[in-house]
């Protein structure tokens, strides 16, 4: 028997369901491009989605809105509008001078202009008109220039990305400035003394843009707030969620919100769920683990078989649509792992109380469960809404050791409680069969052409400051496995019971196939390690898994790991399914982590309503959301990269003049940078610092090559270097080479 969702309410950015009015009288299509293009010729610089356009033109029915955006996409392909950013259409001017897109700045200061039709437009430094990286503008392009190269001049900007930007204040006498720490800022801000009253020289600082008048060289600048020193690890650490515009605090309103959030578990609510609590139930996580958003349920079945349930955090019982808990929750997106802290999705009072699965404590759970045997066969599955009370909360380590060494005895060495474990025969019957079964279904995956990507994962050992004091590489073993493969098989059979099954709207995880010129780049690359790689279309994937089995162990191979993740796509999220070509599944989504990526709980309301037998959903609407996810887990990503960059600049600071082996890991027309091997840091050789020679760079064969002796540093070469410099502010490591002893 299903659970029975309760009724979902109409709200603010009600995408999981929207209940149109049918019945209304249809208009002619020709009728709205002529109401549409009447209305962007009066708002030539005005940018309206759908939703817009419909409460202008007055349309309420689910046909006349399916009909408004046909003819929307019409318009576009005709050359009457353009789609600047996705979703939104403007005016397009009948000259075809003009073009509207977003601005992308490089670190030299001059910007292009990136365009639907991949031919960006580039902007010299001088033609930016004081317009900033990621803003709206519109690009007044000229014509062709001998190289073929478009080239282009900002004419206006329609939208801001961002008003306020991080810098480094300078005091003067009177007056101040901000310079900015992004290099894609090209300039920085005048601060006029009456807004310099609390703030100190040399101060990392939040400024915000008041104004650029027209005959001035830098815009004005208000400070917002003080970061602290810059250095400082506190400072570098809000410094880079400021830079991607990440939250690092809850407002006190939302935090306020949490806190009155129902935390009893009642009866009346158990009735309407499938109870476990009375079945064999625990988690596996990293042993500094705060919150445990999924637990496994085993039971023997007396056919043989065993039923398996995959219980998630029912997030979506306490953040209800349209709540404030849940505009925050999806503006955030995800939450976002520095190296030495989380900044949640959500409150703490969900995400490690309430949400957590804690062992003994009765929980509201989703769950996905399957009959299977230990070959991974699925015989029948089951979705809805349980309640669970877990037994046991295991770390890796605990789980490990049982498996290598078949035992039941856990020694203090490895408990999490630092003392002697010993685990009942039925977990432990649990945790072997679970073990068999995972294994046989990554088995599976990789003979269906999943690529196996065991990367070693950089970790910090860091004192009470959280300063690093070491560093450690994670490694997946069976007890990370078993974990990974029975979420994949939660995520695959959700996806398909959807897509499939039902055949419904729905948030997917696709992942598109790699990009040829990378891929034909990487080839180059190991065959200099001596790998026969052959990339050949129809055998690409196992090719690519006999390479890093084949690199597994070796000095090289992190950087070739690297390089491979390089030549695939991002994986995102969408309402258009083509697949996950990583884990080589039609079908895929994410349904595991509620608690720390917003997707999962799309997809747990998604569920709950077809389930409860709900059918009317705005795909338009599910489609933006998926959009605006992957754009917040693209700007996590990118900051976590910061945090780690930070650490290993910090970790390399005390250790200046010492030698290391490394690999040439990139190699640029400003120098070659160099991976170490016994820490992963890596750091870059200037090309004005490489002795002997005069060096070119070959960007065809990946090499810096000197004029005169012919010397070669190409991508994954050996070398030695010397710690020259440890800049914490730039984030940067600089190295010179060690020439070899003749």
């Amino acid at each position: 028997m299903l659970v029975k969702e309760e009724k979902l309410q109409n709200e603010k950015r009600s995408f999981v369901v929207i209940f149109v009015p049918m019945g209304k009288k249809k208009k002619h299509k020709k009728q709205y491009a002529q109401q549409l293009l009447k209305q962007f010729r009066n708002h030539p610089k005005k940018q309206y989605n759908y939703k817009q356009l419909a409460a202008l033109l007055k349309i309420t029915d689910t046909k006349g809105r399916n009909e408004l955006i046909k003819t929307l996409k019409t318009l576009k392909a005709q050359g009457a509008l353009t789609e600047p950013s996705r979703g939104k259409y403007s005016y397009l001017h009948r000259s075809s001078d003009y073009i509207e897109g977003t601005l992308d700045v490089t670190s030299s200061g001059n910007a292009y202009l990136l365009t639907e039709d991949d031919q960006d437009i580039f902007i010299g430094r001088k033609s930016l008109n004081r317009a900033f990286d990621g803003d709206l503008v519109q690009v007044y392009v000229y014509k062709r220039n001998s190289n073929g190269r478009r080239e282009g001049e900002v004419a206006s900007i329609i939208s801001r990305k961002t008003t306020e930007f991080v810098g480094t204040l300078e005091r003067q006498e009177g007056f101040g400035f901000v310079a900015c720490t992004s290099p894609k800022m090209y300039t920085d801000f005048f601060i006029a003394k009456a807004d310099l009253e609390n703030y100190k020289n040399g101060e990392r600082v939040v400024v915000a843009l008041k104004d650029w008048p027209a005959k001035t060289s830098s815009p004005n600048g208000t400070i917002v707030r003080s970061l602290g020193q810059p250095g400082e690890m506190e400072t570098e650490m809000h410094t880079i969620l400021y830079d991607y515009q990440l939250p690092a605090f809850f407002p006190d309103a939302i935090e306020k919100a949490a806190a009155t959030i129902d935390t009893t578990i009642s009866k009346a609510e158990i009735a309407q769920r499938k109870d476990y609590r009375d079945i064999l139930t625990f988690t596996i996580d990293p042993a500094t683990a705060k919150d445990f958003d999924d637990a496994l349920s085993f039971q023997q079945l007396p056919n043989g078989r065993f039923e398996l349930g995959v219980h998630i955090a029912d997030v979506s019982h306490y953040v209800k649509e349209g709540t404030p808990l849940d505009d925050e929750a999806f503006d955030r997106g995800t939450s976002v792992y520095l190296v030495d802290r989380v900044v949640p999705m959500l409150p703490e009072v969900l995400s490690n109380q309430l949400c957590s699965l804690r062992p003994e404590e009765e929980k509201y759970t989703f769950a996905a469960t399957f009959e299977m045997d230990n070959t991974g066969k699925v015989y029948k599955e089951w979705f809805g809404r349980t309640v669970i009370n877990s037994d046991q909360r295991f770390t890796y380590e605990e789980v490990q050791h049982a498996l290598e060494h078949n035992t039941t005895q856990i020694p203090a060495t490895v408990a999490l409680e630092k003392k002697d474990l010993t685990l009942s025969d039925e977990i432990f019957t649990a945790l072997t069969t679970l073990n068999t079964t995972a294994q046989q279904l990554r088995k599976k995956r990789m003979k269906n052409g999943a690529i196996s990507f065991d990367r070693v994962e950089i970790n910090f050992h860091l004192d009470e400051d959280s300063n690093p004091e070491g560093v450690w590489f994670k490694t997946s073993k069976n007890a990370h496995q078993l974990i990974e493969e029975f979420m994949l098989l939660a995520n695959r059979h959700v996806a398909q019971f959807i897509g499939k099954q039902m055949k419904k709207p729905f948030v997917y995880r696709v992942h598109d196939e790699p990009d040829p010129e990378k891929i034909d780049n990487l080839a180059q690359v190991v065959k200099g390690f001596g790998y026969n790689f052959k990339p050949k279309n129809e055998r690409l994937q196992q090719e690519l898994n006999q390479l890093l089995i084949d690199i597994s162990g070796k000095k090289e191979q992190h950087l070739i790991d690297t390089l491979t993740v390089r030549c695939m796509s991002k994986a995102v999220y969408t309402t258009e399914n083509i697949g996950h070509y990583g884990l080589a599944f039609d079908y895929y989504t994410h349904f595991t982590s509620p608690i720390r990526r917003y997707p999962d709980v799309m997809v747990h309301r998604l569920l709950a309503y077809y389930l409860s037998g709900g059918k009317k959903v705005n795909q338009e609407l599910l489609e933006e959301a998926c959009i605006h996810a992957s754009q917040r887990e693209q700007l996590a990503t990118k900051a976590e990269r910061d945090s780690i960059k930070y650490m290993q600049v910090k970790f390399m600071a005390n250790k200046l003049g010492q030698q290391f082996d490394g690999i040439i890991s990139g190699v640029t027309d400003r120098g070659i940078y160099v991976e170490l091997i016994d820490n992963k840091c890596e750091g870059m050789v200037s090309i004005k610092a490489i002795p002997g020679d005069y060096f070119e760079f070959d960007p065809a064969q990946h090499a810096l090559i000197g004029l005169r002796t012919h010397q070669r540093y190409t991508l994954g070469d050996p070398v030695t270097i010397e710690v020259k410099k440890a800049n914490l502010i730039k984030r940067q490591l600089d190295f010179d080479l060690v020439q070899p002893t003749t």
